[in-house]
């Protein structure tokens, strides 16, 4: 896939999840990206709304300055900024890259993805910002809640966000991929929002969205005496059943 190609895909997954009618931002809220290839990266730039962006809502970065800062203590916002700008493509553009940048380039140098969606739904802060939200995630609800946002989700407690948040990030990540052997579909931070990981701009669309209806689900059961977790042995099943497998495909999801 081209350039051109990636950026227009990212401005539709980003105008998509900015629409009102899905309550999964308001205002200037979540960022999103997309992997152009192994040297660069498209991020939104900060003060931009995802409902409506265009193409020059967007910042190209290159990988390496970037990661650089997780193994360098001790900056300040202004080098950190100083740092951010200097690693453009091109550096005659003016906008300022989201204050998650570096959260972004980790989890595509270990996640293989290829695009993310941050975003804070309503229906999931209001688990994330509960006393029970960690125990809560970690269930399964639904054959579907599998198949689209992967067996095992990752938490990750309240951290500053920035560099403080891309290390927790780094360290948490490294963690799920020595316990699982697979990069995380969902990841939740406390007290703060959603992280959708895709192979594509359709799979960051489609786990944003099943993961909204799971905890829609997740908080109607507390009417009615609490959630009914599918056992570990059916959720096994059901994310390497061959049929679930096939929808998976069909639907343009990471296998």
């Amino acid at each position: 896939m081209g350039k051109q190609e990636v950026l227009e895909q990212l401005v539709g997954m980003s105008c998509n999840l900015g629409l009102p009618e899905r309550d999964c931002v308001i205002l200037g809220e979540g960022n999103t990206s997309a992997r152009v290839d192994e040297k660069t990266y498209f991020v939104k730039a900060s003060g931009f709304q995802l409902n409506g962006i265009r193409a020059d809502g967007f910042v190209e970065l290159c990988f390496e300055p970037v990661l650089a800062m997780l193994d360098q203590h001790g900056l300040d916002d202004a080098e950190i900024n100083r740092r951010l700008a200097a690693a453009k493509v091109d550096p005659n553009v003016k906008i300022r890259p989201s204050i998650e940048s570096t959260m972004h380039a980790v989890i595509y140098a270990l996640c293989g993805a290829e695009f993310i969606g941050h975003t804070h739904p309503t229906m999931v802060n209001a688990i994330l910002c509960s006393q029970n939200g960690p125990e809560l995630l970690k269930g399964r609800l639904f054959p579907d809640h599998i198949v689209f946002c992967g067996a095992v989700p990752m938490y990750i407690p309240y951290v500053e966000p920035g560099l403080p948040l891309a290390r927790m990030v780094k360290r948490a990540l490294e963690e799920h991929l020595d316990a699982y052997g697979e990069a995380p579909k969902t990841i939740f931070m406390q007290n703060h929002g959603l992280i959708a990981v895709g192979r594509t701009a359709a799979e960051v669309e489609s786990i944003t969205a099943m993961c909204v209806k799971s905890c829609r689900v997740l908080l109607g059961t507390a009417a009615l005496g609490g959630p009914h977790f599918m056992s570990e042995e059916d959720v096994r099943v059901i994310y390497k059943h061959p049929g679930e497998l096939y929808r998976r495909k069909q639907a343009g999801l990471n296998d």
